[in-house]
């Protein structure tokens, strides 16, 4: 304390915070010397403590957990940016929306100007007339693509469309047949994905062919799509068509219900599908490496009509009565991964929990870095897990991970617990919590029942064991 002199010059001074000082340390000392060896007969005496300290470690052991979930989500996101890429060079998922009937008719109208005089306005409007009967059959020849370790599902539809037109109707919608443009009326596919349409193709419009061009013409909401001009004759009685479309897509294919009658017949060498959208197949056929499905759809069931004219908007309904089906991975390998990592916390309490329990009745003691070193070796496990199943898939990278985890645990736990029954009932835990997680994560429906009888069995396996205890007693 050489610098005191220099703080305070005065000797009076000097003397009185030189004595405080000196007695302050040794005050300090005191405690220090005399609490700390009782903090530990504490720890190793009181269960209460112990199951404290368990309590804390646990708890610390939220930081490598929450870091691994945090790394799963960034595998995962950067797993759906590869697919978006894939996509968006072999074809997105796709939804075909039509054929449409669209005949432009021309609407007039007056207006008052500024100064009083009157203004006619002419206007180009059109009228979209869906077809009487609507039928689409095909095969989607689905295939894996490969990005790096990433997979993205991505499919070959060979499509065969029919169907017939009823003569349009005008006087229906209040539009005025002599005003209707008779030569521009088409025919209108919306295809949410066009890019990935593979080949030119042909309308065979009563028997006539015309070859289909470029955009929809708006009438899905955008113009992503093809058209083809067609003859409409207001004394024809009805309008025969078919057409075929060899289209890519991935990850999923959907239809909208545009006929009076609809109906969708589809095959796929995937075994996989997953029906989704306002309609399921009215009959479907799933095996491991086929499927086939079949929609008959009346017109009655959707929200909107048969025709209409381009001042109603009717997009945010046809979008509503979207169906079709998705090609999905039986097991999404980064769910499972992440679902997994959720019951961290739970099985590190867990084995915890049963080694305290081997120390309270064998009379062993361990040290809470033996416990910190323990629950490092079970975060370990989702790391391993993580990274094998990139490579190898979830099953044999669980296996994998599992086996190297309890092998590790288990010569650990042989050192610190210096018998080998103690050993083996660590290893028989530890195996049996991760073929529970397996369980839970492979029965999605049945998890919250299979996860509340095992915390309960759990609970009442520790009851029994602890039921002789005297907790009042210090352990020596």
């Amino acid at each position: 304390m050489s610098w005191l002199p220099y703080l305070f010059p005065n000797r009076s001074n000097y003397q009185f915070i030189k004595n405080f000082i000196d007695k302050s340390r040794r005050e300090i000392f005191f405690i220090m010397q005399n609490s700390l060896p009782s903090a530990i007969v504490a720890y190793r005496t009181s269960q209460l403590v112990r199951l404290l300290g368990i309590g804390f470690l646990t708890l610390l052991f939220q930081i490598p957990i929450t870091m691994i979930g945090s790394l799963v989500y960034e595998r995962q996101s950067r797993q759906q940016s590869v697919i978006v890429e894939v996509s968006s060079k072999w074809g997105k998922s796709q939804s075909i929306t039509g054929p449409a009937l669209i005949i432009p008719y021309t609407y007039q109208w007056n207006e008052i100007g500024e100064k009083g005089q009157q203004i006619t306005r002419i206007e180009t409007r059109r009228v979209f007339f869906l077809p009487k009967k609507l039928q689409a059959s095909g095969k989607l020849d689905s295939a894996i693509l490969y990005r790096g370790i990433y997979s993205v599902p991505v499919y070959k539809l060979n499509l065969t469309v029919t169907g017939a037109f009823q003569p349009p109707n005008f006087s229906e919608l209040g539009v005025d047949p002599t005003t209707v443009l008779w030569e521009r009326a088409q025919i209108s596919l919306g295809i949410s994905d066009a890019h990935a349409i593979q080949e030119q193709t042909n309308l065979s419009w009563n028997s006539i062919p015309t070859p289909f061009l470029p955009s929809a013409d708006g009438f899905t909401g955008s113009n992503t799509g093809i058209h083809a001009v067609v003859n409409v004759n207001p004394n024809t009685d009805q309008y025969e068509f078919t057409f075929p479309l060899l289209l890519n897509g991935s990850l999923g294919l959907y239809f909208v219900p545009f006929g009076q009658e609809t109906i969708i017949d589809l095959e796929s060498n995937s075994g996989n599908p997953s029906f989704q959208g306002n309609w399921l197949p009215s009959q479907r056929t799933v095996s491991d490496s086929h499927f086939s499905a079949l929609w008959t759809i009346p017109f009655l069931g959707r929200n909107y009509p048969q025709a209409w004219t381009s001042q109603t908007n009717m997009y945010e309904a046809i979008q509503a009565s979207l169906f079709g089906v998705n090609l999905v991975d039986t097991i999404n390998s980064y769910r499972m991964a992440e679902r997994s990592v959720k019951y961290a916390t739970l099985f590190i309490l867990l084995t915890f929990m049963v080694v305290w329990l081997i120390e309270l009745l064998a009379g062993v003691h361990v040290h809470p870095i033996q416990y910190l070193l323990l629950g490092a070796a079970l975060c370990m496990f989702y790391l391993l897990e993580l990274s094998l199943m990139e490579h190898l898939g979830f099953l044999l990278a669980y296996i994998l991970a599992s086996v190297a985890v309890i092998g590790m645990a288990g010569a650990y736990s042989y050192v610190v617990l210096q018998r080998t029954s103690r050993t083996i009932i660590v290893i028989a835990v530890i195996s049996g919590l991760y073929a529970y997680l397996y369980i839970l994560l492979t029965n999605g429906d049945y998890a919250l029942l299979i996860g509340s009888l095992g915390l309960f069995v759990i609970l009442a396996i520790v009851m029994f064991v602890t039921r002789r205890i005297d907790w009042y007693k210090s352990t020596p």
